[in-house]
């Protein structure tokens, strides 16, 4: 619970402090192929591979991602972006690794809202220990800050993860599937880029920018047609295993 939330929120929020918010959107979208990365060692018992072309996919949506944000690199001190992309990586393997144990662990047992619900308190005296450092050295949160977080914790922290984990939820006995439903956080990317333009009037984007979006939707695309392939080869599977079982009666 505590990897889950606890090492995925408080590495993230201490990679703002040495980052711009480019650089932690599209360094954490490691996340996507993360939980791809875990499948061997989440579960021993029994044996499963990394699936490649679910990885090989998501690379593409990464490459995109970061020529998308090529341009700002070099506005970003070298030692900023090591105390800034160290701790995204931890946050990135972090989150798929508590979600999907969680999954085997609860196994369809508790539905999305009690799973989220639990993981939430089980992670409290985490929360309650960095608050206590965090009043100890800074102080009580101004106004500003409790209002800014009050919209993050509604947007993401249940809005967004509530739909996320019941995604993940109704993919886990899929590896393919479960892939696709974790690339499709990459699209924050191109919604971020969106509201920019539309909200702060943020100037079109470059050629560059135009091609590595383009490569994050082709890669979420094919990550589409994937999952839909390979859930149509498992119903011809069963249906055919379904006729030999009648005819054998």
């Amino acid at each position: 619970m505590t990897i889950c939330f606890g090492l995925f929120y408080a590495p993230l929020t201490y990679a703002t402090i040495y980052g711009p918010g480019w650089l932690i959107a599209a360094t954490f979208q490691i996340t996507i192929i993360a939980g791809s990365l875990l499948v061997p060692f989440l579960n021993k018992q029994v044996k499963q591979q990394i699936p490649m072309q679910a990885v090989l996919i998501s690379l593409l949506i990464l490459a995109g991602i970061f020529i998308t944000q090529y341009e700002h690199a070099s506005s970003v001190p070298t030692m900023a972006v090591m105390l800034c992309v160290v701790p995204l990586i931890v946050s990135a393997f972090c989150y798929p690794l508590g979600n999907r144990k969680m999954m085997q662990i609860v196994k369809r047992e508790l539905n999305t809202f009690q799973r989220i619900l639990g993981m939430t308190i089980a992670s409290m005296p985490f929360w309650i220990i960095l608050s206590i450092y965090g009043l100890a050295t800074d102080g009580l949160p101004s106004q500003s800050q409790m209002l800014q977080t009050f919209i993050v914790a509604v947007s993401s922290g249940i809005i967004a993860t509530v739909l996320f984990f019941h995604a993940t939820e109704l993919a886990q006995h899929d590896n393919q599937k479960l892939a696709a439903v974790e690339a499709t956080q990459s699209g924050e990317v191109v919604f971020a880029l969106l509201g920019e333009m539309l909200f702060l009037h943020a100037p079109l984007p470059t050629t560059i920018s135009l091609i590595g979006i383009v490569l994050v939707i082709i890669g979420m695309i094919l990550h589409s047609i994937v999952s839909a392939r390979e859930g149509k080869k498992k119903i011809a599977l069963h249906d055919r295993t379904q006729n030999r079982k009648r005819q054998m009666l």
